[in-house]
């Protein structure tokens, strides 16, 4: 494997007469180690005696510990791997190679929406805690339009999601509970579904159904004012952040005719987006984000403040390495609490595809601005250095 500036260790899970290595990083789930839940849930899956898989889809995969030991196990089984964060799915790909496992694929999905393929005899799913109950109900209940007949469905929750679970499994007549399994602090459900759903299933997206919708609001920042739609599980919800509000105050002193081409990193809810496009109407827009939850969101908050579609495209990656886009004249960055290392990278690359009178703004802490202002020297000038209440806002230029 090449050098990974996401890298943290190599963890070794022994299962089954199977011993597998999974490269994590610090910034995916359970990187310490596998976790109880993810445990719990395979020794349920092993123990209950089901006939062999031929084709299982493991939703929320992370780094691969629940899709690549079951693949393990089930050596004949065709495995689809699906996670909403780019950083988990190119671990997930990793960890196959790593361990010489095939027939997997390995693909960014937000939920059921994106996968390539449906008829599956077992769906896995550690489900997140702070998903929000539409989401979570959501997940339950759809896996039934991607079983095959007779298909398992097995999930694991943290305890204070057992009681949600319990009664929209409870309260789905379609639904037969075949196993319930509780330990400290997790518990684990299998259940099928008969017939009676396939009548529900509705035309329209989880996405435009507002599954993963939490408010709708109307921000503000000085002279700015804009409707946003939030979703569960992603910040500035319900205000903006100071760093946030740092950037649209910078924002709103450049120059609205020389952003021709913006992209924005770490869009979060969209607000920033959003804000790029009322105070400058570039003509292209490019989000990127590990998070796809984050991208669409973001999509859908510049489509509501009439960005064109045609104007936006989404890039699902951890870092910022567009291959396929031409020079850009401004990049809003918002950084992670990340490494480092992986700062400077995110920056390092905004600026090769910075054109000559462009701007990258990078919002931070006051401590990786300061850091970054070091390892940039020689790459990219800085222009000024913004800050308030915590939080700074760096100007560089080429």
């Amino acid at each position: 494997m090449n050098e990974d500036v996401f890298f943290k260790k190599i963890i070794t899970f022994r299962a089954w007469k199977h011993s597998l290595q999974f490269r994590v990083s610090q910034d995916l789930f359970s990187s310490h180690d596998i976790d109880l839940g993810t445990k719990l849930l395979l020794r349920t899956i092993i123990e209950a005696g089901y006939d062999r898989f031929q084709k299982v889809l493991d939703i929320g995969c992370g780094y691969g510990p629940i899709g690549l030991t079951l693949k393990s196990v089930f050596g004949s089984a065709l495995v689809h791997m699906v996670d909403r964060d780019a950083l988990a799915v190119e671990y997930s790909r990793q960890n196959a190679i790593l361990n010489k496992l095939t027939d997997i694929e390995v693909y960014g999905g937000l939920g059921y929406a994106d996968l390539k393929t449906a008829g599956f005899d077992l769906i896995v799913s550690n489900i997140p805690a702070k998903a929000g109950e539409s989401a979570i109900s959501y997940l339950l209940k759809e896996a039934a339009y991607y079983l095959a007949s007779n298909g398992v469905v097995a999930v694991v929750v943290v305890t204070p999601l057992e009681q949600l679970v319990e009664k929209v499994l409870s309260s789905t007549p379609a639904i037969n509970v075949l196993l319930k399994r509780t330990r400290p602090g997790h518990s684990v459900f299998h259940y099928q579904f008969g017939n009676e759903l396939q009548s529900l299933r509705s035309d329209h997206s989880a996405l435009e159904r507002g599954v993963y919708d939490r408010t709708s609001s109307e921000f503000r920042a000085g002279s700015l004012k804009f409707p946003i739609r939030t979703a569960y599980g992603l910040p500035e919800f319900d205000s903006l952040s100071y760093g946030s509000e740092l950037v649209m105050r910078v924002l709103q002193s450049l120059p609205k005719s020389a952003v021709q081409r913006a992209a924005i990193f770490n869009p979060g809810q969209g607000h920033l987006a959003v804000a790029v496009w009322k105070l400058l109407r570039p003509e292209r827009i490019v989000l990127v984000d590990r998070d796809l939850l984050a991208l669409r969101y973001s999509q859908l908050n510049l489509s509501l403040n009439e960005c064109p579609d045609e104007s936006v495209v989404l890039s699902h990656q951890s870092v910022v390495a567009l291959p396929n886009e031409a020079e850009t004249d401004l990049f809003v960055i918002k950084l992670r609490e990340e490494s480092r290392e992986v700062n400077s990278m995110v920056v390092k690359q905004a600026s090769e595809k910075l054109s000559k009178k462009g701007t990258i703004l990078v919002s931070a802490s006051s401590t990786a601005t300061t850091r970054l202002i070091d390892d940039l020297k020689g790459v990219l000038g800085v222009r000024s250095k913004e800050r308030w209440r915590g939080n700074s806002v760096l100007v560089l230029v080429k």
